[in-house]
């Protein structure tokens, strides 16, 4: 009796430490390096995995009151689950893990007689890596001939610090008046994101295939832009987003330049951020206003001019010519800008550029406008950028009413630019929202102490609406980091 028990405990402790190292992997996209170096809550692995490990070892050790370990790290982790606004998915990868991890479990506790854990967690890590690096090539082979075998089809691919995913749906906007186009869903913009997009959902008369390209690293980019070989490339604003992993702005520009790493380059579009110098099928965009030292000697070729942002439309004049869409934020201009010259060079008329815009509809969570309840709301959730949340603080500093924001801050930056951030909410809001601690003790430093609300989980949101804003208000939801962050 004493023996099923102890197996039965022992295989929960185990699947329960599981699914917190494996749900922590899928959060970074399964780079170990990430979770142990970069996770913005480390301490969760204190609390989560290094201290209930280490009673557990000394309760088998003692050969007393291990259930007990297991019975608190239980509550402990539901509770933990219960506060996640980003809980596991389930996916086939995830499945394969814990097949692989119950069965090294059960190996080691037969013929070892000894109920360890970090090795079938371990085994069960390096088992499925390899079987996911396998299945992986087997993907990629599937994809790269069913792209290869779509006839006569145009690639464009995008990149940016800032506004990729919105620059990919204005030019998949703009092009669909002429072309049979498709772009890569949501912001899935890794090389096994878009393998997968390929192979399942690509439609075979697919005439423009628009993909988005993200990066973490040094050599990313690069996978994406050989794999889908793109015959034209927009490198929209360079900033320092995820600055921690890259360190410098300069591998920032680098790693973003490795999407000309493709063979059948016609023409890419590039922002004045990467300070390039045009070539001849290399061109640069951008305003006159506020060049850096270094590239006054060359400004930008297609120069954005006379740009006007207001609560209801931002428009621009790029080459002579003035282009309005119901697109909020200023720092929208460059990213419509850059679908204009993309869809000029395929071959659309002004008429039907022109057309296309005033059609465009705003990408859902950013600087997205919804009137609820009397209430003005702008969504600018999913972005997560010092250019981005700037341009929407201005935005809301032309409301007349109270004003109100609700922002973690931002995430994966330099302290100073937080900072920044919170000195001109502090001018901008009336009533100042300040979700999570990553960077509570920045705004409350630099915020009206009678302006300053903490919202320590997003379970307290409806309450915390309720109770802070009323009919009149506009609501700034200013980027949503996960609960992980």
């Amino acid at each position: 009796m004493f023996f099923a028990l102890n197996t039965l405990f022992y295989a929960l402790f185990v699947l329960a430490m599981g699914y917190y190292f494996i749900t922590n992997l899928q959060w970074y996209s399964y780079k170990l390096n990430r979770v142990l170096f970069h996770h913005t809550k480390t301490w969760w692995h204190a609390v989560y995995f290094l201290l209930p490990y280490g009673a557990y070892a000394v309760a088998q050790k003692t050969g007393e009151f291990s259930f007990m370990v297991v019975m608190v790290y239980l509550v402990m982790l539901y509770f933990w689950y219960k506060g996640l606004d980003k809980p596991l998915v389930f996916t086939g990868r995830v499945k394969r893990f814990f097949a692989a991890l119950v069965l090294f479990a059960l190996f080691v506790f037969v013929v070892f007689h000894h109920a360890m854990l970090i090795v079938p967690l371990f085994l069960a890590y390096v088992v499925s890596m390899l079987i996911e690096k396998m299945l992986f090539h087997g993907f990629k082979r599937k994809a790269q001939q069913k792209i290869e075998g779509v006839q006569s089809l145009v690639v464009v691919g995008i990149t940016a610090s800032y506004g990729k995913t919105s620059i990919k749906n204005y030019i998949e906007h703009l092009l669909s008046a002429k072309y049979k186009t498709y772009a890569t869903p949501r912001s899935v913009n890794t090389l096994g994101g878009i393998m997968k997009d390929i192979n399942e959902d690509l439609p075979s008369d697919t005439q423009v295939y628009v993909v988005e390209m993200g990066a973490r690293g040094e050599g990313d980019i690069a996978e994406i832009s050989t794999f889908v070989n793109p015959h034209f490339v927009v490198v929209g604003k360079i900033g320092p987003a995820h600055i921690e992993y890259f360190k410098t702005i300069e591998n920032i520009r680098n790693t973003k330049m490795e999407i000309l790493k493709t063979n059948r380059l016609q023409k890419a579009w590039v922002h004045e951020s990467a300070r390039v110098k045009p070539e001849a099928n290399v061109h640069t965009f951008g305003s006159t206003e506020n060049l850096d030292i270094r590239t006054k000697d060359t400004p930008p070729q297609f120069v954005i001019e006379n740009v006007e942002a207001t609560l209801e439309a931002t428009c621009f004049t790029l080459d002579g010519v003035r282009y309005c869409a119901s697109i909020l934020g200023a720092f929208n201009a460059m990213n419509l800008a850059a679908a204009v010259l993309v869809a000029k060079e395929l071959g659309l008329s002004e008429e039907e550029i022109q057309q296309g815009l005033s059609t465009l509809q705003p990408v859902n969570h950013r600087l997205q406008r919804i009137d609820a309840g009397g209430k003005v709301i702008l969504d600018d959730s999913f972005n997560g950028n010092i250019d981005g949340m700037m341009a929407s603080f201005d935005l809301a500093s032309t409301y007349q009413g109270r004003k109100v924001i609700i922002t973690p801050g931002l995430v994966e930056v330099d302290d100073a630019l937080n900072v920044q951030v919170a000195k001109r909410a502090n001018e901008v809001f009336d009533v100042v929202v300040v979700t999570g601690e990553l960077n509570y003790a920045i705004f409350k430093a630099h915020i009206d102490a009678n302006k300053l609300v903490k919202l320590a989980t997003k379970a307290q949101m409806q309450e915390m609406l309720i109770e802070q804003t009323r009919a009149g208000d506009l609501i700034l939801f200013a980027n949503d980091a996960p609960s992980f962050v």
